[in-house]
């Protein structure tokens, strides 16, 4: 059973989050997933509804797992010290680090991206690369998602759920995730460099 940590805060994107939990749901003996927040209050997402944290970031829990998810709310929590110092913690004991969407940009703050290749949305790629204040990070404007060690960035919010399935045929095997995406009758892109959201980009 590995744990799944997946992070809220205000302005956090729907499916950026509950599309890559969708798919690890799938197989509940496998993975137990709890919300993570930095307290105990409920966290309003991008579209409204509120998701309230099974956990807080000062419980200490270690997680195999981590899912950070984009939206408007990463503006803000790009200069929130206690996310960016949860997330160095909790991604040193996690054996998996995941973003999706503007995820990305709150693990390269925290500096967690550094030397290493990773995507973004391709809408809010410039500033990401921006404000991420390194440029030792290989951003990679034409890509599904991208693998780096143990890091898994991926493009905007519906690329999160391809993603989800390659660290489901990472950790189960192959077969596991062509399971979970016929489970979902969601018709998976499987190639991370197939990006046709990327068409037109510089």
């Amino acid at each position: 059973m590995r744990t799944i940590g997946a992070v809220i805060f205000d302005g956090f994107e729907m499916l950026d989050y509950f599309g890559p939990l969708e798919m690890f749901s799938m197989f509940r003996d496998q993975f137990e997933v709890k919300a993570v927040g930095e307290t105990g209050r409920s966290a309003k997402s991008s579209g409204g509804p509120s998701v309230v944290p099974d956990a807080t970031f000062a419980d200490g829990t270690a997680y195999d797992i981590l899912l950070v998810p984009g939206g408007k709310g990463t503006r803000v929590e790009v200069d929130n010290g206690a996310m960016l110092d949860w997330l160095r913690a909790a991604s040193a004991e996690a054996q998996v680090v995941t973003s999706v969407c503007t995820g990305s940009a709150l693990l390269a703050r925290a500096g967690l991206l550094d030397g290493r290749a990773a995507t973004t949305n391709k809408l809010a790629f410039d500033w990401v690369c921006e404000i991420s204040k390194t440029e030792t990070v290989d951003w990679r404007r034409s890509a599904r998602w991208v693998k780096d060690g143990k890091f898994y960035t991926s493009s905007g919010v519906s690329a999160g759920t391809d993603m989800s399935l390659q660290v489901i045929a990472d950790l189960l095997g192959d077969d596991a995730a062509k399971q979970a995406a016929v489970w979902a009758e969601y018709e998976a892109n499987r190639d991370a460099n197939n990006d046709p959201f990327a068409v037109g980009e510089g």
